[in-house]
């Protein structure tokens, strides 16, 4: 039976790639880059080939190999695995450059900023405080080719050919042969006399010195150089003067040394030092110290080198989401890493975080995210935006919170793109429909609408048909002045998604009215819409030819391309709600009730002050809803981010409650052919939402109990034209049941436009009020004692001391 030797190379888990050999340190190592045959993952190989007649450097070799995989430290070069042969050794370990080479390759990209070298020395100066104090070992080869550098710009402390004890066990320093390791010897070693007194660690210091000088300045053309400082800092100059004396006995201890550097004004004493100080204890850290160190990191983020920030801050922010629940602190400097990443690093770290953040119940979460959503939103598929992360995002739409309300509505924008047909056609035009009828905040009804005129293009042909016209009708009518300038811009928007027929009979009658509205920003655009349908008529009736190259658009399927128009037609309606409003919410804990008697056009004059901030008056008037922060909004905005954790937010079960205690805002009558309203049973929310594409339509608008004079003799009211159309709808309006339904003599509060101050306003209507408040108490008091009597009367007298057991 022959048997054959097993070959212990070719069955080593590790392979050397084909590329040329970095080099290594001076001696007989070869640095290779190599990587692991099952991972692929990427590791150095140090290669040493035993040659006859070199017993010596076999054993230095052999002494290096076992100091190395004994010696455990964060900043000596981390041990994987090794080979020993009789004709090589092989020594697998994490993958590093050289720091020579590292340095070579930054100064043509632009050179190393002074915060990576003074963590990098930081890093040796303390392996090497390990090794002297700790292990009682003498490095005896601190150079610039015993420095290696990993991923990270971690410096790691490598070379161990040469390393002693100091306490004199196992003779004395090995003999290196290597000219070139000569120069960095101190000069004490020189004299033979041996009467220099020194300590442990003063060769090594010595050498310490000739690596700074090394750093800053380029290789050491000889011992006498060193009187120059050359290009070190001059934080670091005297420091680095007592490493380089001649005295030996008065170098630094490395632990000494550091604390030095690290002193108040020293070269080691800066932001990114401490923020890797703090990185590597911050498993025993207090979670309150976690918390203001995350808060602080994104504004150091930007000086901090980039493969720093993806390899050594990124998995300590994944790390402190998922196991040390750190929230929502977390995701502004995870997202400004997350920058730094590819396509595919982004999908592996960063998207898995953020679909789990989203489900998350903590509201700083979850309005953060929708605040950043621009950030992400390209690296997230339609499959994951449909199951993952939109059946989420819409709780914002019943939350109590206006700020996530707003910030919920805002984000639709973003994902309506990447939404399947149910999704975007039936679910959220649902949420669209109970915003635009019932939200309290005028500036969120208004958003609402900015917001359906910029996805108008991504809904279907047959949603377009029944939701656009009657949507911006209704907004049209809308006590909240920019809610009406912003239903005049959509219909202006999405002029290209509307028949002929629909603009004569539908659109223009609606535009004609507003041209007597109160508010002059709403009458100038009413005018401009006005004339840009009269135009299309006009071409079509002079060139009935031209009839369907107008109405292409009408019947198309949806398009993202036809959305360019509404891009630019109008920015936000209101800014700053997330900033406001929760000055808004510790004045008001929850929603106000409605206030009875309000016209359907409003005057600015008796507006009291609902909205947190509104955009001026002027940026209605010139047809651009533009985004306008102010420094002070801008300065409030970024402290109030800071404390989410901090506001009382209430929680999201309140917000089915709380739409209940609405009733008088969201229930109500709906108009009758002469104007009239008449009185109808309020239903709830969830009535409304399960039955919302077969009840009412959009087009029931903001209406008043009774017109404020009545029309001539013989003229038609507008509610008596049908609007729908000759035809009659086999599919209801889908937005039918989110009309306001408002108890007879009550209806929306106005909200006031383009003023400032809050605390006036409120002064002014304080009286209105209280006196409301008053009479809504008096009356909840009496219906409680009837309902009280009621049953007291059904069950009859009760003994006392007994129960009676139904």
């Amino acid at each position: 039976m022959w048997f054959f030797a097993r070959d212990p190379v070719r069955d080593f888990p590790f392979e050397l790639s084909p590329d040329p050999p970095e080099g290594g340190p001076p001696g007989p190592w070869v640095l290779h880059r190599g990587r692991k045959k099952a991972t692929g993952s990427p590791v150095s190989i140090f290669v040493y080939d035993v040659k006859p007649g070199a017993d010596e450097q076999t054993q230095v070799a052999k002494a290096a190999f076992k100091r190395l995989k004994t010696l455990r430290h964060p900043n000596i070069l981390a041990y994987i695995d090794g080979l020993e042969t009789d004709k090589c050794l092989h020594v697998v370990t994490e993958a590093v450059t050289p720091l020579g080479m590292y340095l070579k390759e930054r100064a043509e990209a632009g050179g190393l900023k002074e915060l990576e070298l003074s963590w990098g020395l930081h890093q040796i100066v303390k392996a090497l405080s390990f090794l002297v104090n700790d292990c009682s070992l003498i490095h005896n080869n601190i150079c610039m080719a015993a420095v290696f550098v990993d991923r990270a710009g971690e410096w790691k402390l490598g070379g161990l050919d040469y390393m002693y004890s100091a306490q004199g066990n196992g003779g004395g320093p090995p003999r290196k042969g290597v000219p070139e390791l000569e120069q960095y010897d101190p000069p004490e070693l020189a004299d033979g006399s041996g009467r220099a007194v020194r300590e442990k660690w003063s060769a090594d210091m010595w050498r310490l010195g000739c690596l700074i000088w090394e750093v800053f300045n380029g290789p050491l053309p000889r011992a006498a150089a060193l009187r120059n400082p050359g290009k070190i800092p001059k934080s670091l100059v005297p420091h680095y003067c007592e490493l380089v004396g001649a005295n030996p006995k008065v170098r630094p201890n490395p632990a000494r040394f550091l604390q030095n550097c690290r002193a108040p004004g020293g070269f080691m004493n800066n932001r990114f030092v401490e923020t890797n100080l703090f990185l590597e204890e911050i498993q025993i850290k207090e979670p309150a110290e976690k918390q203001k160190f995350f808060q602080e990191l994104s504004k150091s983020l930007d000086s901090f080198p980039e493969d720093f920030c993806r390899h050594r801050v990124l998995p300590q922010l994944l790390t402190a989401f998922e196991f040390g629940n750190a929230g929502a602190v977390v995701l502004t400097p995870l997202f400004k890493v997350g920058k730094f990443l590819n396509a595919e690093e982004y999908q592996q770290k960063i998207i898995p975080v953020v679909v789990k953040m989203f489900s998350s119940t903590d509201r700083a979460m979850r309005i953060r995210l929708l605040q950043q959503m621009e950030q992400f939103i390209q690296y997230l598929d339609e499959p994951t935006v449909n199951t993952q992360i939109f059946p989420h995002v819409v709780h914002g739409f019943l939350d109590t919170n206006p700020a996530i309300r707003e910030q919920t509505v805002k984000s639709m924008l973003l994902l309506a793109p990447k939404l399947n047909e149910a999704n975007l056609n039936v679910e959220l035009m649902k949420h669209f429909a109970r915003l635009q009828a019932k939200d309290e905040q005028g500036p969120i009804r208004c958003n609402t609408t900015v917001c359906l005129g910029k996805i108008g293009s991504y809904l279907s042909a047959n949603t377009r048909h029944r939701v656009l016209t009657s949507a911006f009708s209704r907004a049209t009518k809308d006590p909240f002045a920019p809610s009406r300038v912003a239903g005049v811009l959509g219909f202006a928007a999405t002029h290209n998604l509307y028949s002929m027929n629909d603009c004569a009979h539908k659109i223009l009658p609606v535009l004609c009215g507003l041209t007597m509205d109160p508010e002059k920003s709403v009458r100038d655009q009413a005018f401009k819409a006005i004339r840009s349908f009269l135009s299309k008529l006009e071409s079509v009736s002079e060139d009935p030819t031209q009839l369907a190259e107008v109405e292409k658009d009408v019947h198309a399927a949806s398009s993202p391309g036809m959305g360019g128009a509404a891009a630019s037609w109008a920015g936000w309606a209101v800014t700053g709600v997330s900033s406001l409003t929760s000055k808004l919410i510790r004045a008001h804990p929850t929603a106000a009730p409605a206030e009875p008697n309000i016209p359907q056009r409003p005057t600015p004059e008796g507006l009291p002050a609902l909205a947190p901030t509104l955009v001026p008056a002027t940026s209605t008037t010139s047809g651009h809803w533009e985004t306008q922060e102010e420094s002070t909004d801008t300065a409030e905005d970024s402290s109030a981010a800071d404390r989410w954790d901090d506001e009382d937010w209430g929680s999201l079960e309140e917000a089915e409650s709380v739409l209940a205690q609405q009733e008088d805002w969201s229930t109500g009558g709906q108009a009758s052919r002469g104007g009239q309203t008449s009185n109808v049973d309020p239903k709830s929310p969830e009535s409304d939402w399960s039955s919302w594409e077969a009840e009412g339509s959009w087009e029931q608008g903001w209406q008043e109990p009774s017109p404020p004079e009545p029309p001539p003799e013989g003229t038609r009211l507008a509610s008596e034209y049908n609007w729908g159309g000759s035809e009659p709808s086999d599919k209801g309006d889908p937005f039918a049941a989110m009309s306001a339904r408002r108890e007879a003599g009550t209806q929306l509060r106005p909200d006031s436009w383009g003023d400032d101050n809050w605390e006036g306003l409120e002064t002014e209507s304080r009286q209105g009020k209280a006196e409301l408040a008053r009479k809504k108490r008096e009356e909840r008091r009496r219906e409680m004692e009837a309902k009280r009597a009621e049953k007291k009367a059904a069950k009859g007298p009760m003994k006392l001391g007994t129960r009676k057991l139904d």
